[in-house]
């Protein structure tokens, strides 16, 4: 595996420096840090030069991000080997409890349903017995109880102290006193509705839970296992594979927090650190309570981990719903980032990452701009630009490839969908514009929640 790491740092590497060579004046002999150099743009295009620059330099706010995929590829290996669970745990069934607690509104019983026995079964078929699935509803999807599986029914007229809404609300109710069944030094591992459990995803959470040092993690979640629906929001979601090998990786594990965000799915917490962060943080904190939850709780000084193993999810089944499911997250975490109940230095990060989003619009009228109206910019920001543009570039080839099974597909097919991931790029930047420019001119509190069938939609 090692060879496979050296294989895919210099991939990286070599995609960056052909983007910085061609896309940047590396190597050129001419003088852009001058004041001659700027005079000149600005006697040649006068007052449209500011707007030349300033879409140049906007790009700047997504080098955080690309920094930390940057790093998280090249200190850890992408394709690690399946989890084992260590010698030092004799027995899975010796693990400390572990609840599974799916949120869901109630309007996919069938979906549900099938989804807790597979999870169930998936458990068992690793040697787990200490734990059980609980799923908590708006509406009961009539789950039988039994030694692995529980319902819990939110009351229609229950509100938290500070008038948490949606899922956080949900979430905030099965940690009531009368309500709460678990031990503080039991574990909660959250998924979605359609989240299935691997075993390798069972084995790390295992080996997190019995280590116990952070109280808090979460791990690689893929899009492509299952019956793919729509090809391209599927292609799309290959991003968020490589940004949890990148990005989610290196923060979990460097520094021990998700200070740009993370995900709402496969985390795991320890009761105890769950209760006294909560779920109840106001209205804010309702539409990305996931990235608000885990920045609230690096600001209380809890440290995080990256679990080896992945669960299975599905894309967005119609272009529309992906559009909603966007525009939904990036509404969430601007109200995030306004926050005042997060410390500041805990949200900047963050902030820099949701503008640099906000910006996508501007940022990427200048991949015309620039080639159409040059102006002369210091080396290193134009060097700065084309490695973030490397890097966005190999997170779609390496999430392509993680995300689909050439031995299940053929040689062939797999060439193919690497190739058409490359070639939608340009489609998918258009959509996460639309997707932006959407948010911004709409209301905010909204939770919209993507198809999980053919025949329903779900709008909160």
């Amino acid at each position: 595996m090692i060879l496979v790491h050296l294989a895919n740092i210099l991939l990286l590497f070599g995609i960056t420096f052909i983007f910085i060579y061609y896309g940047s004046n590396f190597g050129s002999h001419s003088d852009n840090d001058s004041p001659q150099s700027f005079k000149s743009s600005w006697e040649k295009y006068s007052w449209f030069s500011l707007v030349l620059y300033f879409c140049q330099y906007l790009a700047l706010l997504a080098l955080p991000q690309a920094v930390f995929n940057f790093l998280g590829f090249i200190l850890f290996n992408p394709f690690p080997d399946d989890p084992q669970i260590k010698k030092s745990i004799l027995l899975p069934d010796s693990a400390p409890f572990i609840c599974f607690r799916v949120v869901t509104r109630g309007d996919y019983s069938n979906l549900v349903q099938n989804n807790v026995q597979k999870n169930i079964d998936t458990c068992l078929d690793v040697g787990l017995r200490n734990f059980i699935v609980e799923v908590v509803a708006d509406k009961s999807i009539s789950i039988t109880p039994s030694l692995y599986a529980c319902e819990v029914v939110v009351p229609i007229d229950y509100q938290t102290k500070s008038g948490a809404m949606f899922k956080a609300r949900a979430l905030q109710y099965c940690l009531e006193k009368g309500v709460n069944q678990l031990n503080d030094e039991d574990w909660v591992v959250h998924l979605d509705e359609e989240t299935l459990l691997s075993a390798s995803s069972v084995k790390g959470i295992i080996n997190f839970v019995c280590n116990g040092k952070h109280k808090f993690g979460q791990g690689l979640i893929t899009y492509a296992n299952g019956k793919i629906v729509n090809q391209f929001t599927t292609l799309c979601d290959t991003l968020r594979v490589a940004e949890d090998m990148g990005k989610i990786q290196f923060q979990l594990r460097v520094l021990r927090m998700p200070i740009l965000g993370w995900k709402g799915s496969f985390v795991v917490s320890q009761l105890g650190s769950e209760r006294k962060v909560s779920f109840d943080n106001g209205r804010d904190s309702s539409v990305a309570e996931d990235t608000y939850f885990g920045i609230r709780a690096a600001s209380l000084g809890y440290s995080f981990d990256f679990i080896q193993g992945d669960m299975h999810e599905q894309s967005p089944f119609t272009l529309m719903d992906f559009l909603q499911q966007r525009k939904r997250w990036l509404q969430g975490l601007l109200l995030v980032t306004h926050s005042s109940y997060i410390p500041f230095r805990y949200r900047f990060l963050l902030g820099i990452s949701v503008y640099s989003w906000i910006t996508m619009p501007l940022t990427t009228a200048n991949l015309i701009l620039k080639p159409v109206f040059p102006v002369a910019v210091p080396l290193v920001i134009d060097i700065s630009v084309s490695f973030i543009g490397g890097v966005w570039m190999f997170l779609y080839i390496y999430g392509t490839c993680r995300s689909f099974n050439v031995a299940r597909l053929g040689v062939f097919k797999f060439l193919l969908l690497l190739m058409a991931g490359v070639f939608v790029t340009p489609f998918k930047v258009f959509v996460e514009n639309v997707a932006v420019l959407w948010g911004l001119f709409t209301p905010k509190h909204k939770f919209f929640v993507v198809r999980k069938d053919l025949n329903a939609t779900c709008v909160i």
